[in-house]
């Protein structure tokens, strides 16, 4: 396996599905099925491929493997890949998860289908190619060139409000790259190189983590998204179609949280400790104040994506604590929640396609018409609440035991979040299933078909087994979850204030 190059092929596989897809035609209802069927394919493939990166992926060895390298631009920057413990997840993730949003583009989609399904391809090469790039500055392409299909996507195929929510996400997200950009040339001037690996070797001194990490955290916290950057994202959930809002929740917000991991704390450790009061403060106040604002939605999709927001704010909480359980806690919730917050996008798209309506209070009674659709919902909303014997509970409670042992009172109010989250979601769900049917429409309601019976059973198998065990996930980021913590630990005991400019 070694003389395979098993991480390129993941990454560009869908870019052959592209090719097939620009050579055939597109005309009529059989040329749509091919398309569409073609789109599958790939990322089935893709998916297929990427279990041999976790199966080939020694747990044991904190190091990056399965490593690429060829020239690419001068001496110092390079087409290089590979992953880690950390990384490796999100790989098999990102390619688990885009198959389900071809099945569920399948009907919603109605015009232009061959360009929104090289869009689709398109950004899974680039999503994966986040997630396996060793070269800082290739990292930074694959990070900004993700926007553009995502951008095509809302204000393509999107809702009314399309066009302003898709130019409101792109511009959030390139305003705070561009700042580290600037940082990624001040590395490059003071290492000499753009290699990942070599980076995260250097010490930077005190005074330059500061700004360094200052502007790595503006791109970052807008991706994840933190409060107060996140007020594109639900606009951009509300506009973006089924798929879009899958991807978005479930690969695109992952970008922060990654990068936190891969850059903020192992290569300005300093910084970090430094700032570790304001990323609490923010991920506490974005868990309370996303919940709060999530009781008042009428929308079920903003709902949900103000959910995202509060759950994210776990996650930086998690890694802020720089402890066993609270990176371990943050990696686990950032799986966790693709998958949940990818099928509850994809529940409220299953039922859209049927109402064309999102609005809460025009539901009511859906168990009646659609119980095997109700019971999926109630799995999934009881993930998201993170009940015990579901995914969502392990990466909660991590987090929050990780943070305990660092700071108790933001323990203490974070976990006020699970109340909430509980008080929306379980009031949605008895708003939307339960009840009288509003409309007499809603009495009409077709119960899941075998397509959307393929797209929501794999996902609660998911949901229910890594939550009862979840050792396979811990299993592959042990190792280098622990040498992140220790050249941490070690950087941050040897050291001044970094606060101290220095010379």
């Amino acid at each position: 396996m070694t003389d395979w190059p098993i991480l390129s092929t993941v990454i560009f596989l869908p870019m052959v599905g592209v090719l097939l897809l620009l050579l055939t035609n597109d005309q009529g209802e059989d040329g749509r099925r091919n398309i569409m069927i073609i789109s599958l394919v790939t990322t089935l493939v893709t998916f297929f491929v990427s279990l041999f990166v976790w199966i080939g992926f020694d747990g044991n060895n904190p190091d990056f493997q399965m490593v690429e390298r060829y020239g690419w631009i001068g001496d110092s920057m390079s087409y290089h890949v590979g992953v880690d413990g950390i990384s490796v997840l999100f790989v098999v993730l990102a390619a688990f998860l885009m198959p389900f949003g071809v099945l569920t583009s399948w009907k919603a989609i109605t015009y232009r289908v061959r360009d929104y399904m090289i869009a689709f391809l398109v950004l899974e090469t680039l999503i994966v190619g986040v997630f396996t790039s060793l070269d800082i500055v290739l990292f930074y392409v694959f990070f900004e060139a993700s926007l553009i299909p995502m951008f095509l996507m809302i204000g393509v195929w999107g809702g009314p409000r399309r066009i302003y929510a898709s130019f409101k996400f792109f511009l959030y997200t390139l305003a705070g790259s561009v700042l580290m950009l600037i940082a990624i040339i001040a590395c490059y001037v003071e290492v000499g190189t753009t290699s990942i690996p070599a980076l995260l070797a250097h010490q930077f001194s005190p005074g330059m983590q500061m700004w360094l990490w200052l502007a790595f955290f503006v791109s970052f916290a807008v991706k994840v998204p933190m409060w107060p950057f996140h007020t594109w994202l639900p606009d951009a959930h509300v506009e973006a179609p089924t798929a879009g809002s899958m991807d978005l929740a479930a690969l695109l917000l992952k970008f922060g949280g990654y990068g936190f991991l891969r850059f903020s704390l192992p290569m300005f450790p300093l910084a970090s400790d430094y700032f570790t009061p304001l990323i609490l403060t923010l991920s506490v106040i974005a868990i309370v104040y996303a919940s709060i604002v999530a009781l008042m939605q009428t929308d079920i999709k903003k709902m949900i994506a103000y959910s995202s927001v509060a759950h994210m704010g776990y996650v930086t909480m998690g890694i802020y604590a720089v402890n066993q359980q609270g990176i371990h806690g943050a990696i686990f919730q950032m799986l966790s929640h693709g998958v949940i917050s990818g099928a509850l996008f994809l529940c409220v798209g299953i039922v859209y396609e049927r109402t064309h309506t999102r609005e809460i209070s025009n539901y009511g009674g859906v168990v009646n018409t659609m119980p095997k659709y109700a019971l999926a919902l109630m799995i999934f909303t009881m993930a998201n609440v993170g009940l015990p014997g579901t995914s969502g509970f392990v990466g909660e409670f991590l987090t929050t035991v990780g943070i305990f042992r660092v700071n108790t009172w933001v323990a203490l109010v974070a976990a006020t979040g699970v109340i909430l989250s509980a008080a929306y979601m379980l009031w949605l769900y008895r708003r939307v299933v339960f009840g009288k049917a509003v409309k007499p429409a809603m009495l009409a309601l077709e119960d899941l078909d075998l397509r959307e019976k393929f797209i929501v059973w794999p996902m609660i198998f998911v949901t229910i087994f890594f939550g009862i065990y979840p050792a396979p996930v811990f299993d592959a980021s042990a190792a280098s979850v622990d040498q992140l913590i220790t050249k941490y630990r070690a950087a941050v005991s040897s050291t001044v204030d970094p606060a101290t400019p220095s010379n």
